[in-house]
């Protein structure tokens, strides 16, 4: 796995871009940008669909223009668009939104696990992938819903939220010190009850054969709001 983390994050705050396929009012994408946001360590861009495109794989949009529209975010620059995730990743990394590639693109947070080939069907991983495919770091994000409660709680997207922070923090980390492996992008899986249970992060892919890769793993265990951390190579 090659590790190389390029020339990124020069400027005075890392760049995060944040995507999804649950639409741009979503509320694991509001609780991550409001997270992200209420740090003041990111500069925060959202661009998203407009309406849900779960399911919708790697799809994209290619008989008609895309439209994009301002979005009204607290402390986010923001942009709903009329397509896919990939093609919400491609618009924001053109730089016609946006006046210059993130540091890291994030996608979710999703209602619902992605855990091995689901991965492939996935709206929320395509919004990643693709960024992985212009040679940004990335990472999906998902939250392992329980349906049988039938409602959502805002309080668990929230806790989502702060517990992916020591994860970004160290994606960041190691891009800035280039450490980041380039040949994969990252799919991280929350877990229901997440104050005390692991949270999986698995490399998704390998750029040679874009197919799911389980070789690297690491485990994220919350603790009383701090994080211990056991990482599996083999």
């Amino acid at each position: 796995m090659e590790i190389d983390g390029g020339d990124r994050i020069s400027g005075e705050r890392p760049i995060i871009m944040v995507t999804n396929d649950d639409g741009i009012d979503a509320p694991g994408l509001r609780s991550l940008v409001r997270v992200l946001v209420s740090t003041n360590l990111y500069d925060v861009r959202v661009c998203a669909p407009d309406s849900e495109k779960s399911a919708v794989s790697h799809s994209i949009i290619w008989s008609r223009p895309l439209t994009a529209k301002r979005v009204e975010i607290d402390g986010a620059t923001a942009y709903s668009v009329d397509g896919t995730p990939a093609d919400c990743t491609g618009l924001g990394l053109s730089e016609a939104l946006f006046p210059s590639r993130p540091d890291l693109v994030l996608s979710g947070i999703n209602v619902g696990s992605n855990c091995g080939y689901n991965i492939v069907y996935s709206g929320t991983v395509a919004g990643a992938r693709e960024a992985f495919l212009y040679d940004v770091p990335s990472a999906s994000i998902s939250y392992d819903f329980d349906w049988k409660r039938g409602e959502m709680n805002a309080n668990d997207f929230a806790l989502s939220a702060q517990a992916c922070l020591p994860i970004i923090n160290g994606i960041l980390g190691a891009i800035k010190n280039k450490t980041h492996p380039m040949q994969c992008f990252l799919n991280i899986d929350l877990p229901t009850d997440i104050a005390n249970h692991k949270v999986s992060l698995v490399a998704a892919f390998n750029r040679h054969s874009l197919m799911p890769t389980p070789n690297y793993t690491s485990e994220f265990y919350m603790t009383d709001s701090s994080f211990q951390i056991k990482r599996d190579t083999n």
